[in-house]
């Protein structure tokens, strides 16, 4: 269970006190034997964990910091596995110059990179909730780097926008921590909640604004409105697999933030009900629209991603709100979805920038011709994102709007399923124009066969291998979803 959390971060900090080697390969050698040992061991560890748990040393004496991973770390664990590989494999042709060169600041990109990778697996594998609040300010620390690594003034910005904020976040699910362990029989994450019944009767009050400060923390991580405007900020500056894992995993850090508190600390009961269920579901259905709204409305590649996950997102936070089976269901399947597809979206937009680059959608016309092969990806990808059936998108998003209709949550019984189809039509309209105009350009466009200018600009395996991965199993874990949906069926029947 250590092995996969601690190797990488050794990794990290062998990478970041070496010598700059003299020849790229030696550091691409030793990223790359790095991550596959680390997701090797990560995926043995997740299949042979059976109920093990781990204290590594005291903060005090009831503070340990605890490692127990369960159904619900194990899954986004997995999550995390396969989008970091995939994503860091990504990034040895993307940060490659030009004759066997890499970007400035490489191998410090490199070091930070695995450091985060074993930092998300403690976080994923922690078993009570001072070791998450401890691995989850580590996120955000170790993370901050790949958001300046260009060194631009535009980077530097935007990582200090990501630092406030998130810091802003991680001190009001602090906040909320210490009620938790005034009010608590323990700290350690138990389905149902902790909450010591005893000390209920004249608190209820003060606990539900406990409650609604840490879900409003972790909500910045996750992109809730109206703590979400560091995302569009950072990603578009940030190299493309930072904006790819940004999006597809770290933002679910607080996803997974929320699931801690709202399931496993205070209880679902406590809150069901509650002033604070219905601001929570009012603020994510917000957020959805607005997301969508302003991807539609936006004219950069990456930005656009940064505003769909935004929305997308609060599609998963939509169904916890909503504390009902069905729809916990669908949030935990829009988890893995979301996280393929998202991460294959900024991938793609990385490697036609990587190309070509090009930043503005406008700019993108007939790209399928030069880039077939990676456009199709993103077709793929982006049906998922939609909720085009055989996709898995369609299959999370059938359990969000069927949940909602049997919740019995008042207006959101239908406002829910409204909000969903209106933001899955936006999100055609700010996907699909790019696989349209890319593949029929129209008139005026100079086909690869009659303009060399124009000529094919496939990406390398490197970077092509990853997106097809993605692409694929955005479309194969809709078509094949009952073992997934068998065990996280298993995961709602524990927490509820």
């Amino acid at each position: 269970m250590l092995f996969p959390i601690f190797f990488p971060i050794a990794a990290g900090l062998f990478l970041l006190f070496m010598k700059e080697p003299e020849d790229r390969k030696v550091l691409i050698g030793i990223t790359g034997t790095a991550l596959a040992i680390t997701g090797v061991s990560a995926a043995y560890a997740l299949f042979h964990i059976n109920g093990e748990a781990i204290i590594l040393f005291y903060f005090t004496v009831t503070l340990p910091i605890y490692f127990k991973p369960d159904n619900i770390g194990i899954l986004f664990a997995a999550v995390v596995t396969v989008i970091w590989v995939l994503a860091g494999f990504f990034s040895f042709s993307y940060m490659e110059t030009g004759h066997g060169k890499g970007e400035a600041g490489e191998k410090r990109f490199y070091g930070f990179y695995l450091m985060v990778f074993g930092i998300l697996l403690g976080l994923n594998f922690a078993g009570n909730m001072i070791t998450f609040y401890v691995f989850y300010e580590l996120m955000t620390l170790l993370s901050m780097p790949l958001v300046i690594h260009t060194r631009s003034r535009e980077a530097v910005m935007a990582a200090l926008k990501y630092m406030f904020y998130s810091f802003c976040g991680a001190y009001m699910a602090l906040f909320g921590l210490y009620f938790l362990y005034r009010f608590g029989n323990t700290l350690t994450f138990t389905a149902g909640g902790v909450l010591d019944k005893s000390m209920l009767p004249g608190n209820e009050n003060l606990l539900l604004v406990a409650v609604f400060i840490m879900i409003l923390g972790f909500g910045v991580k996750s992109g809730m409105f109206p703590l979400h405007a560091w995302l569009p900020t950072a990603h578009p500056v940030a190299p493309a697999p930072a904006s790819a894992v940004l999006s597809a995993v770290i933002v679910k850090g607080g996803v997974l933030g929320m699931i801690r508190v709202v399931y496993y600390m205070f209880g679902a009961d406590f809150i069901r009900g509650t002033w604070v269920q219905t601001v929570w579901l009012t603020l994510t259905l917000i957020t959805i629209f607005m997301g969508s709204m302003l991807a539609y409305r936006e004219k950069v590649l990456k930005k656009r991603l940064a505003y769909s996950t935004v929305s997308q997102v609060s599609y998963i936070l939509f169904g916890l709100a909503l504390l009902q089976p069905i729809a916990l269901e669908g949030a935990f399947l829009h988890v893995v979805y979301h996280a393929f597809v998202k991460c294959a979206l900024f991938l793609v937009a990385g490697a036609v920038i990587h190309k070509t680059g090009k930043v503005k959608v406008d700019d993108l016309t007939g790209i399928g011709k030069e880039m077939p092969v990676t456009m199709w990806c993103f077709t793929f990808a982006s049906l998922a994102l939609i909720g085009i059936p055989p996709t898995g998108g369609f299959i999370s998003k059938w359990y969000l709007a069927l949940g909602a209709l049997e919740s019995g949550e008042g207006i959101f019984c239908l406002l829910g399923p409204v909000i969903l189809l209106i933001s899955a039509l936006l999100t055609a309209g700010y996907l699909l124009p790019l696989t349209i105009k890319g593949f029929f350009p129209g008139d005026g466009y100079c086909y690869p066969e009659q303009n060399p200018l124009n000529r094919k600009k496939e990406t390398s395996l490197y970077m092509l291998a990853p997106i097809a991965i993605l692409a694929i199993l955005a479309v194969a874990l809709g078509m094949a979803p009952n073992l997934l949906i068998h065990y996280i069926s298993g995961i709602v029947s524990e927490v509820l």
